[in-house]
């Protein structure tokens, strides 16, 4: 569990905390590319543009599955 890598594995806590610190840098510096492309005007080219949103729904998608994945396993064990 969680709990047990933070308190038992040497530097789990460390591993936690930058695996969380990490995800939500990925996420600003997804949120910041996507400002400079509306900035210099990158929707015009309506391919890459939709690939990108592809793309940014996918992470968003992704991370959603990893946030709710422990409820899963909190209603299987109780």
């Amino acid at each position: 569990s969680v709990a047990h890598m933070c308190r038992n594995v040497q530097f789990g806590w460390l591993i936690r905390n930058l695996h969380a610190n990490g995800a939500s840098f990925f996420f600003i510096c997804i949120y910041l590319h996507i400002g400079r492309g509306i900035y210099y005007g990158s929707y015009l080219n309506k391919e890459t543009w939709n690939i990108g949103v592809i793309l940014l729904l996918t992470l968003m998608a992704t991370a959603f599955v990893g946030y709710v994945l422990p409820w899963g396993q909190m209603s299987f064990w109780g």
